[in-house]
């Protein structure tokens, strides 16, 4: 069932990651040299700890 959530999870993570971007660029005012590393880093940012609370709370199984 773990694989469920994650897979869920991660769905929202990426349109997630993907506003949060788009947020700092308008706020910027501009388009970033390196959109897809700092995609990237917010990406993997979110779905460390989200991935982590997870596994907290099913007990790791």
């Amino acid at each position: 069932m773990s694989a469920v959530y994650f897979t869920i999870v991660a769905i929202i993570l990426y349109f997630a990651a993907d506003w949060l971007l788009e947020r700092v660029e308008i706020a910027a005012g501009r388009r970033l040299e390196h959109r897809s590393l700092i995609f990237f880093v917010i990406l993997l940012a979110l779905a460390v700890s989200s991935f982590s609370l997870i596994q907290y709370y099913t007990g790791g199984a």
